[in-house]
């Protein structure tokens, strides 16, 4: 018998920057929400059974997943330069433009193309995400890429 796998029951995004996110990319934070609450793999490498609620925010240029028990009670903070993932940020950025202006121009190979872009860019992200939290917290790859998502929305610059 397998042991039960650890699971995200709750994501609590944190950031006044989720007040300035375009309509496409809140349509994108969404749907990522929505994904995760139906199938996710996520718990710290020490607890492969925790069911958590995960705050995940930016704070000082760190991504920062705070992740607690049921009762909302702290289990670990993982803490990660945001550094390495800027370049795929602004990449998703400008994806995003592009396919907003390539939907109100109505061109949809241009729109194919960018989606391709897209699913990509987010591929980069959930291996990046991955190896970077690495021996810390356990995640599979479907939870990784929308987590990307998720980082996208937080990280804006003015």
């Amino acid at each position: 018998m397998s042991e039960p796998t650890g699971r995200l029951t709750r994501i609590i995004l944190e950031g006044e920057s989720l007040h300035r996110i375009s309509p496409l990319q809140e349509a994108d934070r969404e749907q990522a929400v929505n994904d995760l609450r139906e199938e996710n793999e996520f718990f710290p490498a020490a607890q492969p059974g925790l069911q958590s609620i995960l705050h995940l925010s930016v704070q000082e240029g760190r991504l920062v997943f705070d992740i607690r028990d049921q009762e909302d009670q702290p289990v670990q903070i993982v803490a990660l330069a945001l550094g390495p993932f800027k370049m795929l940020i602004k990449d998703y950025q400008m994806l995003l433009d592009s396919y907003a202006q390539a939907v109100a121009e109505g061109r949809e190979a241009r729109i194919q193309a960018i989606d391709m872009g897209r699913r990509g860019l987010h591929n980069e992200g959930a291996e990046l995400l991955t190896e970077r939290l690495k021996d810390k917290v356990v995640i599979d790859f479907p939870t990784a890429r929308r987590l990307f998502t998720l980082v996208c929305a937080l990280y804006q610059k003015l």
